[in-house]
């Protein structure tokens, strides 16, 4: 399955929670998702505050630094 990713590596902080968000909205019907995070533990952080913020249903955090999200 070739899934639509949204690679965050060279992004500020700050930059993330928009680009999450518009990313998760214009391509809900595309799902699953994934979205590359790296290893930084705080990228993973906001990436997942901002999933549960707009109640995304289903994500998972895989171990190799992404969250891919299954339902919204």
């Amino acid at each position: 399955m070739n899934l639509k990713k949204l690679d965050l590596h060279g992004l500020k902080h700050h930059e993330v929670p928009i680009r999450v968000e518009n990313f998760v909205l214009l391509n809900q019907q595309s799902l699953p998702l994934e979205i590359v995070c790296g290893k930084s533990q705080k990228m993973i952080d906001i990436v997942t505050d901002v999933l549960d913020q707009i109640d995304c249903e289903n994500y998972i955090i895989k171990d190799f630094g992404s969250v891919v999200v299954r339902k919204i």
